[in-house]
């Protein structure tokens, strides 16, 4: 009964906190009992937003493969040590590294510096791969929310110029990652509110105003900025040779709409193929929810990882 009631607690935690407006931070995870760590490591130096930390399995000499947890926040809050990255830690007892980052979020810098940190970041990893057990060749990223979006659109833009701040550093790795998880992330702004309006889900929220976390994203309200809402969205940079996708969303979403997801999977399939998109709507759940870090759900998404990762 016990571990049933922190399951559902970490489950609303990790809604609650993935996509709200507020500047509230939420619990840390206790990893006191992970040994092998290295936390508030920089990865760039032009904030003190870019740092990361390490987590490596108990036991093993690696290389290990590498999960790199993005979290949310309405890209304005969320840190990378709040409660967001513990279902990610869960890879920790199944053979892989856990490198859950910060990134500059919209109060400090608009898009798109929260790309260039995530592409630095993983330009990082590889670069220093050998002196943290890291295998360089077996990245993916997950994330929920705000992170979804940020995983999604390293996974779409692959090694894009456009999204690459190379004098971040290590200019020489690739920013590329082999897999995708996206829980919920919203990708086309601008259809946000009539998605809303259609699925018909309790007190909605709005986005196409110029206070609401997509518009500060940018800079500019949603509907005077078209193009930039463009250059936010995953769909915009889809090619044939984009990584694997695992994409997931609640039915009952009222931050994002279920269709932003649904129409991301649709898309991905058309150019990518039915076999490398996973896609699944989660009935019940709203914007997180205790359908998504089920034991069961979680080895859903181990399974979609150790395909492309461990294989």
């Amino acid at each position: 009964m016990k571990n049933l009631l922190t399951k559902y607690f970490l489950a609303f935690l990790f809604a609650g906190i993935l996509f709200s407006a507020s500047a509230q931070k939420p619990s840390k995870p206790n990893t006191d009992q992970i040994k092998r760590k290295w936390l508030d490591v920089a990865y760039a130096t032009a904030s003190p937003a870019q740092k990361l930390d390490i987590y490596l399995p108990e036991e093993g000499n690696g290389p290990f493969p590498v999960i790199v947890s993005i979290h949310g926040g309405a890209f304005k809050g969320g840190d990378k040590a709040d409660g967001q990255v513990t279902p990610m830690l869960e890879g920790l007892k199944r053979g892989y590294a856990v490198v859950s980052i910060n990134y500059r979020l919209s109060g400090e810098a608009i898009f798109p510096a929260q790309i260039y940190d995530l592409k630095a970041a993983v330009r990082w990893i590889r670069a220093n791969a050998k002196s943290y057990q890291l295998n360089p060749e077996k990245i993916a990223a997950w994330g929920g929310s705000a992170g979804g979006t940020l995983s999604a659109l390293i996974g779409t833009s692959g090694n894009l110029k456009e999204f690459e701040d190379l004098s971040m550093g290590d200019p020489t790795q690739s920013s590329r990652v082999l897999a995708v998880v996206d829980w919920f992330g919203p990708t086309d702004f601008l259809k946000m509110d009539e998605q809303l309006k259609a699925s018909g889900v309790k007190n909605p929220q709005t986005h196409s105003i110029p206070d609401s976390p997509e518009s500060q994203l940018i800079g500019k309200n949603l509907v005077d900025a078209p193009e930039l809402v463009r250059k936010v969205n995953p769909e915009t940079y889809i090619t044939p040779d984009d990584p694997p996708f695992f994409i997931q969303h609640g039915k009952i979403d009222h931050l994002v709409p279920y269709q932003q997801s649904e129409n991301l999977a649709a898309k991905l399939i058309s150019v990518i193929g039915k076999d490398k998109v996973t896609f699944e709507i989660l009935e019940n759940n709203d914007h997180g929810g205790p359908g998504f870090t089920t034991d069961q759900n979680i080895n859903k998404v181990f399974t979609f990882l150790d395909k492309y990762l461990k294989h």
